[in-house]
């Protein structure tokens, strides 16, 4: 296994020195530690590393708040003693919430859970994703997915097999996860795999069951272009 770069934000030096310890026990990840906030959060922005070990009641800054200005696919477990916080982190798409004091058993857990994230991410052809639904992680194989479908809140991943997952994962965040030439988003609200598409108009495409989306006037163009190809 490659090494992680992480990133670890706390105002307790405390339990900065206990994810340290935990991290050079799992081997493998490269760690920086921050006790203010702004300055973890620069170097975050600067660094982008794979995984960010975030506290979220801190004297000078919220984690709930750095959580939403992460860069695009930084993957985040709080870290805090405040459980109350757990539904809002995993409402910002965490890949899991530790509560203090936590054992390594634990801690193991969560970083595997963000290694599997990491890698789908990272993966130029990855054959599944892997999302949260409540406390869950759910493993969905690529060519299960019939559709994909933003639901403001919520993103329902739809599957060829029957039923789907919901999720807070957002759309972009799947969009990334994604195989760029299996997959296209034809609407604000859609994406779709392009081997599920069996017919279409300049106004909508069906797909394999027969369901029947619209496509975007701003998606039209790009979607011919790829249609047309296969």
């Amino acid at each position: 296994m490659k090494n992680i770069n992480c990133i670890a934000i706390d105002d307790e030096p405390w339990a900065l020195q206990v994810i340290a310890q935990f991290c050079k026990r799992k081997g493998n990840i490269e760690l920086q530690t921050f006790t203010e906030p702004l300055i973890g959060l620069s170097e975050i922005k600067k660094s982008k590393p794979d995984l960010v070990f975030l506290d979220i009641e801190m004297n000078s800054k919220n984690g709930l708040e750095i959580a939403k200005t992460l860069p695009q696919n930084c993957c985040f477990i709080f870290t805090t003693a405040h459980a109350q916080y757990a539904l809002d982190g995993f409402n910002l798409d965490a890949v899991d919430f530790l509560y203090k004091p936590f054992a390594y058993e634990r801690f193991e857990k969560a970083v595997d859970k963000a290694i599997r994230r990491i890698d789908a991410l990272q993966n130029q052809s990855p054959t599944q994703i892997v999302l949260n639904q409540e406390y869950t992680q759910i493993v969905i194989p690529i060519d299960d997915i019939l559709y994909i479908e933003d639901m403001e809140n919520y993103t329902k991943v739809f599957r060829n097999k029957g039923g789907f997952v919901l999720s807070r994962t957002s759309l972009k965040t799947i969009e990334s996860m994604l195989p760029v030439d299996n997959f296209i988003r034809i609407h604000k609200s859609y994406i779709v795999p392009i081997w599920n598409v069996i017919s279409y108009t300049h106004k909508q495409i069906q797909l394999q069951n027969f369901q029947v989306i619209p496509i975007g006037k701003t998606y039209l163009c790009k979607f011919l272009e790829r249609i047309q190809k296969q």
